[in-house]
């Protein structure tokens, strides 16, 4: 950690994962100076998407987003494992890998974080980032994630695992409030968010991306083949967000939030994904000062 700069890895099911719930977390790390490198277990082969370009090979094609984003953020390295994308409730098409034709989200644990620690080792990652344990809305890939995420971080004895997650709470709000509005604009139909992600009370960090805001929507619209559904009609989470009216748009993205594996809420939410690592480490207050001064409100 040379200089106090850290290495977070942040791991991810398939791409356009990484814009919607950790683009604008990475990037600010990215321009502090840290090191970030996105990890993608699948292609997002079996994912949703305009007939014509799930015909032309939406595999390669959503692998051209995922490093098209993967710029924006500032990320320094891009890993796609390749292994078979689940889909949502049934098996997927074989992924990249060869040899491989059992769904990532059926495969083995341990064969699999074995695999991810190999990773973690390499880089000499500090942070980890991974999914809550209901891999947000429950995506069997996502679940996954978690799983094979804390085993891999237990083998290379990752210091920090954070799960990325949304504020059951405040997304509940949102969901509401859009619901008001689709009275009056045609949007697509909002899930029930009351089991999904976490409640607030069990959130560590949520940090503070609103001068990132910028980075994480060139992030999403680099995602343009998961914009609609299969048949290029209805709207999904990544144009609803991208449509709404520029307030709202920077209100809805100013937040991320991660739990700390092993470290109690204490109702005061942290705004730095390195938190643990300085305080446990000999920081002098200049070297633990943000260059930019105090995040303020944007």
């Amino acid at each position: 950690m040379p200089g106090n700069r850290f290495t977070v890895v942040s791991f991810h099911a398939h791409p356009d994962d990484e814009a919607l719930l950790t683009s604008g977390t990475l990037a600010r790390a990215a321009a502090e100076g840290h090191r970030v490198v996105v990890v993608v277990a699948t292609a997002g082969e079996a994912g949703l998407a305009r007939a014509d370009w799930a015909a032309d090979g939406l595999g390669s094609r959503r692998e051209a987003e995922l490093l098209q984003s993967a710029r924006a953020i500032g990320a320094a390295r891009v890993e796609v494992l390749g292994y078979p994308d689940s889909g949502f409730g049934v098996a997927g098409p074989t992924g990249a890998r060869p040899g491989c034709t059992v769904p990532f989200s059926k495969m083995d644990v341990e064969t699999l974080a074995i695999d991810l620690a190999a990773l973690l080792t390499q880089e000499a990652a500090d942070v980890l980032t991974v999914y809550d344990e209901n891999g947000g809305y429950g995506h069997p890939d996502h679940v996954q994630v978690h799983r094979v995420g804390i085993r891999a971080a237990e083998l290379a004895q990752t210091p920090v695992v954070l799960e990325a997650t949304i504020d059951r709470n405040s997304l509940g709000h949102a969901v509401r409030a859009l619901r008001r509005i689709a009275r009056l604009v045609p949007l697509p139909d909002l899930p029930d968010v009351s089991r999904g992600y976490c409640a607030r009370a069990d959130i560590t960090h949520r940090v503070d991306v609103g001068r990132e805001v910028r980075v994480k929507i060139a992030a999403l619209r680099a995602h343009a083949s998961q914009s609609t559904d299969a048949a290029g009609t209805d709207v999904r989470t990544i144009a609803l967000l991208l449509r709404l009216p520029s307030p709202l748009r920077r209100r809805a993205l100013r937040y991320e939030w991660f739990t700390e594996r092993g470290r109690s809420p204490t109702g005061v939410m942290i705004d730095d994904i390195f938190d643990s690592l300085r305080t446990g480490s000999t920081v002098t207050d200049e070297d633990d000062t943000d260059p930019a001064g105090p995040r303020a409100d944007t």
